[in-house]
């Protein structure tokens, strides 16, 4: 049974305030002391009592050189989750630009965690009193507060459940291959006809790519003699091409499948379908025998065939060598192909060392 999926989600309510508070004739307020600070108009958010403290002349010795400014919660013993972030305005735009933001966080009424932010650095004074932010005398401090209020878990939902049917893109493909409904060429293999669609044999095949659409291809043509090869190969090569399987092929039994097999291998090898053809190498090495493994070791050889020509030879290794030799395809190998024989003789004593 596939597994249950479920899901929950979780929200946090917020609520958000600002306030502007605006200082006239600065210069007035300069001198007045370290630790000495300006406080604002007292305002509320979430539920909460909030004010600006500004100090001209910096927190202490330290940051002298340093305005200050913080954020203090002054709601009595209270605990809230909340960030803030406080602005300058530019006094000759309106605008606001960030220059202090504090994450969200727990403001404890009772410690120092009821200011923000926790350091006394919030501009260096000669930059401030030289910009845009004091105009006139006037400069304006905005502070923004966001208070997290409840949390909300949503209730565990079970995600629909859709069954999905496989895939039947072959399916639809073999019934296109099987009806020839817009089929734009015809291979003719030996006095039998094949309708089929260039586009698919290419996609497919990159030797039907190049013969049907490369530089030197039949682009123009629409019928084609496959030379070398029977129809009933042919057919079952157009078969695996549209549907990826070889079903067509399972009404043959015994040698006449092994036959068909071999015939694909050599048809597979031509159109570099690698894997049809390492399809075709796994069902003839589940086949080997004392009768078909010397045959089966010439065509691996001649084709490629790696792993085919590896498991022939551990056959023949397991084998009695004098069964082997009196088979027909010993006798057509050994006239054709005495170097694959030396070959084999070699890795066989690597399989009984």
């Amino acid at each position: 049974m596939p597994a249950t999926k479920t899901a929950s989600t979780c929200t946090v309510d917020d609520v958000q305030g600002s306030h502007v508070f605006s200082i006239f004739r600065y210069s007035k307020h300069r001198g007045a002391g370290l630790g000495k600070f300006i406080m604002s108009g007292v305002f509320s958010v979430g539920g909460y009592d909030w004010a600006i403290r500004f100090y001209p002349d910096g927190f202490d010795a330290h940051y002298k050189d340093y305005i200050a400014v913080y954020l203090e919660l002054l709601s009595k013993d209270a605990k809230v989750h909340a960030s803030c972030d406080l602005r300058l305005v530019d006094q000759s735009t309106g605008l606001s630009s960030s220059m202090d933001m504090t994450a969200p966080r727990v403001f404890n009424q009772n410690n120092l965690s009821r200011f923000a932010p926790q350091n006394a650095t919030f501009k260096i004074r000669s930059e401030f009193e030289a910009s845009a932010y004091l105009l006139d005398d006037h400069l304006a401090i905005e502070c923004v507060v966001t208070v997290m209020k409840e949390t909300r878990v949503s209730e565990t939902r079970s995600s629909p459940k859709v069954d999905v049917p496989l895939s039947d893109i072959t399916t639809h493909l073999g019934k296109l291959l099987k009806s020839k409904e817009t089929a734009d060429i015809t291979f003719n293999v030996r006095g039998e006809t094949f309708a089929a669609h260039r586009i698919i044999l290419a996609m497919r095949s990159p030797v039907f790519k190049a013969e049907l659409y490369g530089p030197i291809g039949e682009t123009g043509t629409e019928f084609i003699h496959i030379k070398e090869m029977q129809p009933d190969v042919f057919k079952a090569l157009l078969h695996f091409i549209y549907t990826d399987s070889l079903d067509i092929i399972d009404d043959l039994e015994g040698n006449d499948h092994s036959e068909m097999i071999r015939h694909l291998l050599v048809a597979a090898d031509r159109y570099a379908m690698e894997r049809l053809k390492l399809l075709c190498q796994s069902i003839l090495c589940e086949n080997l025998d004392v009768q078909n493994v010397a045959t089966t070791l010439a065509l691996a050889d001649q084709h490629h065939c790696s792993i085919l020509k590896d498991a022939c030879i551990e056959c023949i290794s397991s084998l009695n060598i004098d069964d082997v030799v009196a088979t027909q395809g010993y006798v057509d190998l050994r006239k054709t192909g005495p170097s694959i024989l030396l070959d084999a003789l070699v890795e066989m004593r690597s399989y009984k060392t």
